[in-house]
């Protein structure tokens, strides 16, 4: 079995403000350098689950800002990790090699989520993505693109906010481990880390992650012509969805710049 691994920040126990997941600012490498820790430490729980679970193949995606955030030397040693940016899948990069499940790890909600942190999709400037005509954000648009490629997203975990959205886009049949409850955009009631770290371990070894392929737990993007959010610059579409091919997405931006 062949797990894929997608990681991003927002949605790892702990963080609750940009403060603690800004690569480039210097005024935030302490508290950057502490949640890269943990973000780290995360993956390994989903690692250690999958490879608990029977995985023989792990990789493990970088999937926040520049994409140079999880600590090399020390991931576990059975995952391999793509990282850097740019990817020409982003977040989804190496999916397309064929796997039997995908886990999505500290993801956060879409953007305009209500008591969710730190919610966008992609970018501050992008307002809202629609896939079929439902608004999705970070979590709609990967798990389209991993259903693209036959990969049945089996666990994501983040806020109270991302596992409402992802039973609602995947179905019950989705393990969703929350690890924080969203009180507003910038505070949440958080689970200590080690806690955290063993329910993504538990949830990656439990039997929905075992399960035959669902098709609850993947999205099929509806052959259409491809857009891209309409945007004043159009570098601020997603990579997912510039190259899923199959999806058709509208956006709506602000002038504002932002993360990717």
């Amino acid at each position: 079995m062949r797990v894929y691994v997608s990681v991003d920040m927002e949605g790892i126990a702990g963080v609750v403000h940009e403060s603690q997941t800004d690569p480039t600012d210097p005024a935030c490498a302490v508290e950057y350098g502490r949640f890269r820790c943990l973000m780290t430490a995360e993956a390994n729980a989903a690692i250690e689950g999958a490879l608990a679970a029977g995985a023989k193949n792990v990789v493990v995606n970088d999937s926040h800002w520049f994409m140079r955030n999880l600590l090399a030397e020390e991931l576990h040693e059975a995952a391999e990790l793509v990282s850097g940016d740019p990817k020409p899948h982003s977040m989804m990069q190496g999916i397309e090699a064929g796997f039997d499940a995908a886990l999505f790890i500290g993801y956060h909600a879409r953007a305009g989520t209500r008591n969710a942190i730190l919610d966008h999709t992609y970018a501050d400037r992008i307002h809202e993505v629609r896939l079929n005509g439902k608004p999705v954000g970070e979590l709609g648009l990967n798990a389209a693109f991993a259903g693209a490629h036959g990969v049945p997203v089996a666990l994501v975990s983040g806020d109270s906010a991302l596992a409402t959205e992802a039973k609602d886009l995947l179905g019950d049949d989705v393990a969703a481990v929350v690890v924080k409850q969203a009180v507003s955009r910038h505070a949440a009631q958080s689970v200590a880390p080690a806690a955290a770290c063993q329910l993504i371990r538990d949830g990656s070894t439990g039997r929905s992650f075992c399960r035959p392929r669902s098709r609850s737990r993947s999205i099929s993007p509806r052959r259409s012509t491809p857009t891209w959010p309409s945007c004043a610059r159009a570098p601020c579409a997603p990579r997912d969805a510039r190259c899923a091919g199959r999806t058709r997405i509208i956006g709506k931006c602000s002038g504002r710049g932002g993360r990717c």
